[in-house]
């Protein structure tokens, strides 16, 4: 199914959030506040829903369907829930999410993931748009039955520029307990989105929320995931050289948990924060002088160390939010906000930090969202599959 409805000139976005504990009066709260400023229906809505609704899903989705009036409806079940001026952690609250794009094409897709002999086999997203549409994929999956890293990777092959944006949900810690809402079906496994297209007002951007230390290194020697030298000598040793030098509070960041920054361009001549894609260093060697981090290496590329904090992801989100009031004046109407699950309180110590920074750089605009078990944006052009960051769909009133 595609739609284009678009009968207003302008985008309009709304978005509603209650911690109500009975599940249905929850979501008639939520959707009356985002769909509040609606002359007419939405093109496309997004529902959160805390798992301690599990129960009332049936009844919760078809009401939203009744109120979405044959808009696109897409959503999932969320451990943290998003919407309002609010980050509700570990608690019952629903956030609803509504927007009018005018002139713009929604496709709605449902991916499904099977293995055949060695190979993976993705279905469910065909006919990819040409990048002079404008085009946004928004995807939500479950990360127990959907490998989106491998998606991902597939799709920064071929089609190169496309932004996806999403998260994975966070309802449950085991296979099946995830709910993912594709229009009037509650489905547990796979993914859902939509293609968004004729609509120049979005943009897609990820704030990763670390500080590099230490010195750029060329890799010397690796296979896969492994990491055996860095301009010449053992990464551990590295590693320990780093360690040396280092700051107290940089070592206290270290033993918590250190990172390694992939350069996504080796033809700048000075490169720092947001020149890399940060992945975690999840094992050392040390009789090999080996590290073992969560993506792929090659021989040759540039690497910097990286340390994450709170004033590290708080200053990291700033910067990164200043630098997208630049790239337009056009005013923003509204976003959406995928948040990994290991920010919050957690890591600021406070509640509502991310969508407060949204609010401090654009305005009280309508904003929605969840706290992810793993989030979706790009960086440096191509799309990833992240953790602890904060990726983020801006829409413009273009």
């Amino acid at each position: 199914m595609q739609t284009q409805r678009g009968a207003t000139t302008r985008i309009r976005v709304g978005a509603g959030l209650s911690t109500h504990t009975d599940g249905l009066a929850a979501a008639r709260a939520a959707l009356d506040t985002a769909l509040a400023g609606f002359s007419e229906a939405p093109d496309l809505m997004l529902l959160f829903v805390a798992p301690q609704y599990e129960r009332e899903l049936g009844e919760i989705l078809r009401h939203a369907n009744d109120r979405a009036e044959g808009a696109t409806l897409l959503g999932c079940s969320a451990s943290g829930i998003i919407g309002g001026s609010r980050e509700v952690e570990d608690a019952p609250a629903i956030a609803a999410w509504a927007a009018t794009l005018p002139d713009a094409q929604i496709r709605p897709y449902r991916l499904t993931f099977s293995r055949e002999d060695d190979h993976a086999v993705i279905e469910g997203l065909d006919d990819l748009p040409a990048p002079d549409t404008s085009p946004v994929v928004l995807m939500l999956a479950d990360p127990f039955s959907f490998p989106a890293d491998v998606l991902l990777e597939h799709l920064n092959e071929t089609a190169t520029g496309l932004p996806i944006v999403g998260g994975m949900a966070s309802g449950g810690l085991e296979a099946g307990r995830n709910a993912l809402f594709f229009n009037d079906e509650i489905l547990r496994d796979g993914a859902v989105g939509v293609i968004i297209t004729g609509a120049p007002g979005l943009s897609v951007f990820v704030s990763q929320g670390c500080r590099p230390v230490g010195d750029t290194y060329g890799v010397t020697r690796a296979e896969r995931n492994v990491v055996y030298e860095l301009a010449g000598a053992p990464a551990v040793r590295r590693i320990e050289e780093l360690y040396a030098a280092a700051s107290e509070r940089d070592q206290l960041l270290m033993r918590r948990g250190l990172h390694l920054g992939r350069a996504f361009t080796e033809i700048k001549p000075t490169l720092g924060r947001g020149d890399f894609l940060i992945r975690n260093v999840v094992g050392m060697d040390q009789d090999s002088g080996a590290i073992v981090i969560s993506d792929m290496i090659e021989v040759g590329q540039t690497v910097q160390f990286q340390v994450r904090d709170a004033e590290s992801a708080r200053e990291d989100l700033q910067l990164t939010l200043a630098s997208e009031r630049l790239v337009s004046d056009v005013p923003v109407a509204g976003a959406l906000l995928f948040s990994c699950n290991g920010r919050g309180t957690g890591l600021f110590g406070q509640p509502d930090h991310d969508i407060g920074a949204l609010h401090n750089a654009f305005g009280k605009v309508p904003v929605a969202g969840m706290f992810a078990a793993g989030e979706i944006g790009p960086v440096g052009g191509k799309n990833f599959l992240h953790g602890f960051t904060a990726a983020v769909l801006l829409l413009r009133d273009a």
